[in-house]
C-alpha cells in the first residue's frame, strides 16, 4: 500500500477537499457545521424551513439533513461519499468480471489478484503472523545506532505530498516527496518532511484538554494491544516507551499554520548540511539505505522536526526505537493481518479518533487497498466503461468558459497594477487542465502481485512505488503528470506544475449531471472548476509564477491589498463556532476559503455569459442551489472535531455560506438586513 502522507494543504498541491479514493472506508475529510449553529454531525432540519438569509446550507439541504443517516461504517456522509459509493459499486463489478475472465492478464490481472488476496480472510487467518515475522526479525536484529539508522532509512516511503488534508501524518520518522524544486522548476527534487506520529497531528499529543487526554490514553492502550498481538512480552511497558518517544517527536513538529507557509518550508540543504543542521544521525548512511545517495540537494520542509528527530535518534536508546519501529510496522500492515489486528486497528483509528461505530465490510477495505496500490489500472477499467467521451468534451468547454471569466475578472480589478495583471494573465494562459483521466497511463509491469499473499503484495507495492518515485529524480519534470487517479472523488490544483486535475469520478451527479440544467451544473462542478483555478491565485498559489517557480511577481501595493482582503476573510471564518469550545481556524482554512469565494464568482460569471439573453427567470437560484447541494454533508462529532483541528477546509455549512459575500446571491433570495448571513456591502469580501 502506498504511503499517503500529507502534512497539510499547501501551495504545492491543493485539493478540493479531503475526500479519499472512491473506496476509503471511513476517513474522508469532510465538512460540517453551519453559521451560528452546531456541527453537521448534529444537524437536523428545523421544524420550520430555514430562511436562505439565515442558514443557506439548511435552506438548500433541509430535507436531505432530516432524512439522511450516516452509515454505521462511516464517520461522515454526504455528496462526496455518495459519489464514492456509486463508483465503488461499479469498480467491484469490473473487478469481478476480471476475476471471472481466466484469460485476463497484465495490469487487469494484477488488480484482480491483489483484491482477491485481500479478500481471502480464511487464508490470512490460517497464516497468522507468519508473513509478518521476517519483517519483525529485521527490526529485532538492530543492535546499535548504525543499524538503527539504516533501518530508519529503509523504512522511508515516498508519495507523501505535503498537500491535501486527507492524512496528515506518516508513521515513518520522515516523509519523502519527489517533485520539481521550488526555485528550480525544471529539476525534480527530494523534499524531506516531518513524520513519526501515530495520531493525526501534534495537537493530539500537546493539547491540554480532557478529550485529548482520553485519546492519548486510548492510543497508549492501542500501542500495547498491537504489540501484544504481535507476540511481544511486556507490551504495556513497551507501549509507554513508544508513546513517550512520540510525545518528544511531536514537540519538535511544526504547527499546521507554519507547515502551510511555503516560505518557511523553502529550506535548501545539501547532504553536508544535514550533519551541521541536524546532528545526531549518520545522514550519509541514512540516505544510502533509503536509496537517495545520488541526491545532493534536499528541500527540508520542516527543519525543526528534522533536527528534533535526529537528536532523538542520538539520545534515545536502541530498544525503544526498535519497539517504535515494530509497533508502526504492525499497525501499518494490520489490514492485511488476521482479524484481531484489523479489529484493534479500527478500534482506535475508527472508533476513538473518528467516532465510527462499525468497521467497513471486508470488500470495501479490499477495494480501498486495491485502489491505493493499483490506482491507475483500476482507473483505466473505470473510465473505459463509465465515462463517455462527450462528458469530457462538455466539461472541457466549461473549463474554458470559466478560465475566460476569471481572466475578465482580473482585467476588471481596479486595484491591480498592470505589471501584476500581466503576470496573472500569463498563469491563466499557460495553465494545463487535465479532465477525467491522463493522456498517458503509467506502467505497473515491475510490480509483482502474488495470488494469496495479501501482506507480501502490500509490502512489494510500497517498495515498487517508492522506487518509482525515487527514479523521478533522474527524469525530466512532466507538467502534465496527474496527481489523482480517475476514480478519486476530488479535484486538485498543482501550483508547481501550474496545472489542475478533475478526475472522472467527481464528474457525476450531483456535481456534474448531463441531464441537469446548465445553471445547476455551473453552480456545482462549475464552482469546483473555478475553485481549482482560483487556487493558483490564493494566498499560497499566488506565490508561484506561470512556470511554477516560487517567486514574488506582485507589486508591493497589490500584495498589501490582497493580504488586507484575505485578513477580512480570516476574521469572517474565525467567527464560526461549530462547537462551543472549538472555532474554525480562519488562517488554516484561508486558501480553501479564498478559492471557494473566487471559484463561485467566476463560475457565476461564466454561466451568465453562456446564457446570453436567454436566462431562465430562476437561473440565479438554480445556480446557487446547485452549489449548496454539492456540499451536503453530515459528520460524527469526533470526526468533526478532528477536521476542525486538522483540515485545511472549513466545514461544509461554512463553505456554503461563502455566498454571503456575493451580491447576486442577495438578489436571488431577497436576503435582507437582520438575517444571520447578511453582510453590509462594505463588509463583503472581494478578492478576485
Amino acid at each position: 500500500m502506498k504511503t499517503r502522507w500529507t502534512p497539510i494543504k499547501t501551495a504545492l498541491t491543493v485539493a478540493l477537499c479531503g475526500a479519499t479514493l472512491a473506496l476509503a472506508p471511513a476517513h474522508a475529510a469532510g465538512q460540517d457545521g453551519a453559521p451560528g449553529a452546531k456541527a453537521a454531525s448534529a444537524a437536523s432540519a428545523a421544524s420550520a424551513p430555514a430562511l436562505p438569509g439565515d442558514d443557506f446550507f439548511a435552506y438548500a439541504n433541509g430535507d436531505w439533513l432530516a432524512n439522511t443517516e450516516i452509515p454505521s461504517d462511516r464517520s461522515s456522509w454526504g455528496a462526496f461519499a455518495a459519489m464514492a459509493e456509486t463508483s465503488n459499486a461499479r469498480i467491484v463489478k469490473l473487478i469481478d468480471e476480471v476475476v471471472a475472465d481466466k484469460k485476463a492478464k497484465g495490469d487487469a490481472r494484477k488488480v484482480a489478484d491483489f483484491y482477491q488476496a485481500f479478500m481471502d480472510e480464511a487464508g490470512i487467518e490460517a497464516k497468522g503472523t507468519a508473513p509478518l515475522k521476517p519483517l519483525l526479525a529485521k527490526i529485532d536484529a538492530i543492535k546499535d545506532k548504525a543499524s538503527l539508522t539504516r533501518a530508519l532509512g529503509q523504512a522511508l516511503r515516498a508519495d507523501v505530498d505535503p498537500l491535501n488534508a486527507t492524512d496528515f501524518f506518516t508513521e515513518n520518522l520522515f516523509g519523502l516527496w519527489i517533485a520539481q524544486g521550488l526555485n528550480e522548476p525544471a529539476r525534480n527534487t527530494p523534499y524531506l518532511l516531518q513524520g513519526g506520529l501515530g495520531m493525526p497531528d501534534r495537537a493530539y499529543y500537546l493539547t491540554d484538554s480532557p478529550r485529548m487526554a482520553e485519546l492519548r490514553s486510548k492510543y497508549r492502550q492501542h500501542i500495547g494491544a498491537m504489540l501484544k498481538l504481535a507476540g511481544y512480552a511486556d507490551a504495556e511497558a513497551r507501549a509507554a516507551r513508544v508513546f513517550d518517544l512520540e510525545m518528544k517527536i511531536a514537540q519538535s513538529h511544526a504547527s499546521r499554520e507554519d507547515s502551510a507557509d511555503v516560505l518557511k518550508a523553502n529550506n535548501n540543504w545539501t547532504v553536508k548540511d544535514f550533519a551541521a543542521n541536524a546532528p545526531g544521525m549518520d545522514w550519509s548512511a541514512f540516505f544510502r539505505s533509503a536509496g537517495l545517495s545520488g541526491a545532493q540537494k534536499f528541500i527540508v520542509w520542516h527543519p525543526s522536526a528534522v533536527k528534533g528527530a535526529a537528536a532523538l535518534v542520538d539520545s534515545t536508546d536502541v530498544a525503544t526505537w526498535k519497539d517504535f519501529l515494530a509497533f508502526h510496522q504492525v499497525n501499518h500492515l494490520a489490514p492485511t493481518l488476521p482479524k484481531a489486528f484489523a479489529d484493534q486497528h479500527f478500534e482506535f483509528a475508527g472508533k476513538a479518533l473518528s467516532g465510527t461505530p462499525q468497521q467497513s465490510p471486508r470488500w470495501k477495505r479490499a477495494l480501498a487497498a486495491t485502489n491505493e496500490v493499483l490506482d491507475e489500472p483500476v482507473g483505466r477499467l473505470y473510465v473505459e466503461r463509465h465515462f463517455p467521451a462527450e462528458n469530457k468534451a462538455r466539461v472541457q468547454k466549461m473549463v474554458g468558459n470559466i478560465i475566460a471569466a476569471f481572466s475578465k475578472r482580473i482585467d476588471q480589478l481596479d486595484w491591480m497594477a498592470p505589471a501584476t495583471r500581466a503576470q496573472a494573465q500569463e498563469k491563466l494562459k499557460t495553465m494545463h487542465v487535465g479532465v477525467a483521466y491522463p493522456d498517458r497511463w503509467r506502467s505497473y509491469a515491475g510490480l509483482k502481485i502474488v495470488p494469496g499473499d495479501a501482506l507480501g503484495n502490500a509490502v512489494r507495492a510500497e517498495q515498487f512505488h517508492y522506487a518509482q518515485e525515487v527514479a523521478r529524480l533522474g527524469q525530466k519534470v512532466d507538467r502534465t503528470a496527474w496527481a489523482m487517479p480517475p476514480q478519486l472523488v476530488n479535484a486538485v490544483n498543482l501550483p508547481l506544475q501550474n496545472a489542475m486535475n478533475f478526475p472522472a469520478a467527481i464528474l457525476q451527479p450531483p456535481f456534474f449531471d448531463p441531464k441537469a440544467s446548465d445553471a445547476a451544473n455551473y453552480g456545482a462542478i462549475g464552482s469546483i472548476i473555478g475553485h481549482e483555478i482560483s487556487h493558483s491565485f490564493d494566498d499560497q498559489g499566488a506565490q508561484f509564477d506561470a512556470q511554477g517557480r516560487l517567486r514574488d511577481w506582485w507589486t508591493k501595493e497589490d500584495m498589501a491589498h490582497f493580504k488586507g482582503a484575505a485578513d477580512k476573510l480570516v476574521a469572517q471564518f474565525n467567527a464560526y463556532k461549530p462547537f462551543p469550545d472549538l472555532a474554525v481556524n480562519g488562517q488554516l482554512t484561508l486558501s480553501e476559503n479564498l478559492a471557494d469565494l473566487a471559484g463561485v464568482a467566476a463560475a457565476y460569471d461564466a454561466y451568465k455569459a453562456s446564457l446570453g439573453r436567454n436566462a431562465p427567470a430562476d437561473a440565479d437560484k438554480q445556480f446557487f442551489l446547485g452549489y449548496a447541494h454539492a456540499w451536503q454533508t453530515k459528520v460524527r462529532e469526533a470526526a468533526a472535531r478532528q477536521r476542525v483541528l486538522t483540515d485545511g477546509h472549513a466545514p461544509a455549512e461554512y463553505r456554503t455560506a461563502i455566498v454571503r459575500n456575493l451580491e447576486p446571491w442577495y438578489k436571488a433570495f431577497d436576503v435582507r438586513p437582520g438575517q444571520a448571513l447578511y453582510l453590509a456591502p462594505a463588509d463583503r469580501v472581494k478578492v478576485w
